[in-house]
């Protein structure tokens, strides 16, 4: 986006450029980190309105495909596009460019229907982040999902960090350095990364737990 297209409007301006219109100097994490929210303040704020995506397409006479997109992140809207879901939604253009207008940093609020889906390899695993982005925050945590005889692996997983996991139910059998732990409804394990380790759910009933990381610095 860029602040002299003739369709932003002057909140928006200032946001992206000084009061002599020159753009300020932001670091590339800092710029992606607002583009990046752009969609779920979308997608929030349509929640917001109990507005389907055709409801919205209709009112901003946006197509219901590009909402989806932006709403994914797959796509970074125009300004015309934004110009017209910030219309739709009433909110001025700032409001999905200006961070000072976002929740303050030091807090992240993520409600039980919209967590954060988290891309992990292991099939079998789906985790549902409920914690800050990468980059500003050293822990992750999310809720796990792990069906049934899934598992990490042939190879032990071996990598900086460490991982808490307090099970919410069912089972998960957790190996550190040879060394086998059986959690069931509120057990829970904490151990350093840099050991050799691996878990599977061996049962045929899913297991749900809390699973948290410190991501190393």
């Amino acid at each position: 986006m860029h602040a002299r297209d003739g369709g932003m409007t002057g909140q928006a301006a200032t946001s992206a450029g000084g009061a002599d219109g020159r753009p300020n100097h932001v670091s590339g994490e800092t710029l992606s980190a607002v583009v990046n929210s752009i969609g779920p303040k979308i997608r929030h704020l349509r929640k917001q309105w109990s507005l389907s995506l055709q409801q919205l397409a209709d009112r901003s006479d946006v197509s219901t495909a590009a909402i989806h997109k932006v709403e994914q992140g797959t796509m970074v809207p125009t300004i015309t596009t934004l110009l017209k879901l910030a219309a739709a939604l009433e909110q001025p253009v700032a409001y999905f460019v200006d961070e000072e207008l976002e929740s303050p940093p030091y807090v992240v609020f993520t409600p039980a229907a919209e967590r954060r889906s988290i891309y992990t390899p292991h099939e079998g695993l789906t985790l549902g982040g409920i914690s800050g982005p990468y980059g500003q925050y050293f822990v992750a945590t999310a809720i796990a999902e792990v069906e049934p005889g899934a598992d990490s692996g042939d190879a032990p997983l071996h990598h900086a960090g460490e991982e808490l996991i307090h099970m919410l139910s069912g089972r998960l059998d957790v190996d550190v350095s040879g060394q086998t732990f059986q959690l069931r409804r509120g057990d829970s394990i904490h151990f350093r990364t840099d050991h050799e380790h691996r878990w599977r759910n061996p049962t045929r009933n899913p297991a749900r737990a809390v699973w948290t990381a410190l991501r190393p610095t």
